[in-house]
């Protein structure tokens, strides 16, 4: 079905982009990097107020417990923010999960604050489009679709995380529960180009820490005596770019440790990424990474701990979820969209939720790009672009076609 029906035009003609674009501003200007607590807290006051003007009850949920290394080797508790839930009518027989993240990768100290403009089209700024161009999208969506009949008979969960930019680790558990049940998934990263295409498929990820620990002695006077950490983490990761291939990419990020010049490091930290293209391919990664520093330990008699897993599970397209995006493809039609997807080497929540069996396409959000960086931009039309697609699927996912 492609031709709007009286009650999707109404539907559609709700969506007022104008105070969107104030809500991106607004919002713009709180710092909210993933470490930065105090921005993260104000920012989800802001965002329960937002969101109790929708039906049911809105929670702040305490993050779940997570362990880094830090440089000198220990497992420590990194603190989160609280993520943002709304549930509405959970009563309810048919049910969807709409999330996106309030947290950005710029912290305080970070010399992009600032919004602008670039045109009279494009906004740059920390976040407009990844994701609280996103956040907007979605309390508009909601909003509109909430004032047609069909909503009274769905119900529907929403989740703005806190860290969603390192991983979502503290919000995981979180995101399985509310995945729980669901028919559909919608979650509003930003689109994976400028145009609107949508990311597909997806690789896993996952982020991992080798401690090793060796032996100090003298450079010059006793070196055999000592057991060089450094040495043993090179070689580390010469073996580990061995288990790399065709279905899952390793880098090798960073190797930290050592001291002074004349003094053999007793102590090296290996950190690396992970993306596997199959769940087989991130099983046979994760059976064999034990053998390799179990290996490469024994041979420099050294002791290594590993720390970390694969937090994002591949996300290929299952057939539910290739209906969903065809019904969004539709629904675009509808609208005098054109939208696509195409596979994607980025990961997301959208990962997790399809590892729960939950159709989900995770590029709702507004056109934009250069995300990650100082040249982040928000194409401002497609605000109400993507309120108004997010609205339509919402309503012919209810199955009221009227």
């Amino acid at each position: 079905m492609s031709e709007l029906s009286l009650a999707e035009r109404d539907l559609i003609a709700r969506i007022d982009p104008a105070p969107m674009l104030e809500q991106v501003l607004a919002w713009s200007a709180i710092n909210t990097g993933t470490r930065n607590l105090a921005g993260l807290a104000r920012q989800a006051g802001v965002l329960a107020d937002c969101f109790a003007a929708l039906p049911g009850e809105v929670t702040l949920e305490e993050a779940a417990p997570v362990e880094a290394v830090t440089g000198d080797g220990r497992s420590v508790a990194i603190a989160h923010g609280r993520h943002l839930v709304l549930r509405v009518r959970p009563q309810a027989n048919r049910r969807f999960l709409l999330t996106g993240h309030m947290d950005t990768v710029f912290p305080p100290d970070h010399p992009f604050q600032a919004t602008r403009w670039l045109d009279g089209d494009t906004l740059n700024g920390p976040g407009v489009a990844d994701m609280k161009g996103g956040i907007a999208v979605i309390l508009a969506a909601l909003t509109a679709f909430e004032a047609s009949p069909a909503a009274a008979g769905i119900g529907y969960d929403v989740l703005i995380n806190a860290d969603e930019e390192t991983g979502s680790l503290s919000s995981a558990p979180l995101i399985a529960g509310l995945a729980a049940g669901k028919a559909a998934a919608l979650t509003f990263e930003p689109s994976a180009l400028p145009d609107g295409t949508l990311a597909g498929a997806r690789p896993g990820s996952g982020n991992y820490s080798v401690v090793i620990h060796g032996r100090s002695a003298h450079a010059g006077r006793n070196p055999q005596d000592g057991r060089n950490a450094i040495v043993a983490a090179a070689h580390l990761v010469l073996a580990l770019t061995e288990l790399a291939g065709p279905e899952v990419s390793v880098n090798p990020a960073k190797i930290e440790g050592g001291s002074a010049n004349n003094v053999v490091p007793d102590l090296a930290i290996v950190r690396f990424n992970v993306r596997p293209r199959e769940e087989a391919a991130a099983a046979r990664f994760a059976a064999a990474l034990p053998d390799v520093i179990a290996r490469i330990a024994a041979a420099h008699d050294v002791h290594a701990h590993l720390h970390g897993a694969i937090s994002r599970p591949p996300k290929p397209l299952s057939e539910a979820a290739e209906a969903l995006f065809h019904l969004v493809r539709d629904c675009g039609a509808a609208l005098g969209q054109t939208i696509g997807w195409q596979a994607t080497g980025g990961v997301c929540d959208g990962n997790n939720i399809a590892a729960c069996g939950v159709p989900v396409v995770d590029t709702m959000g507004v056109r934009g790009g250069a995300i990650h960086s100082g040249d982040e931009f928000l194409i401002v039309p497609s605000l109400g672009e993507r309120a108004r697609l997010a609205a339509l699927v919402l309503h012919r996912l209810s199955g009221d076609l009227s």
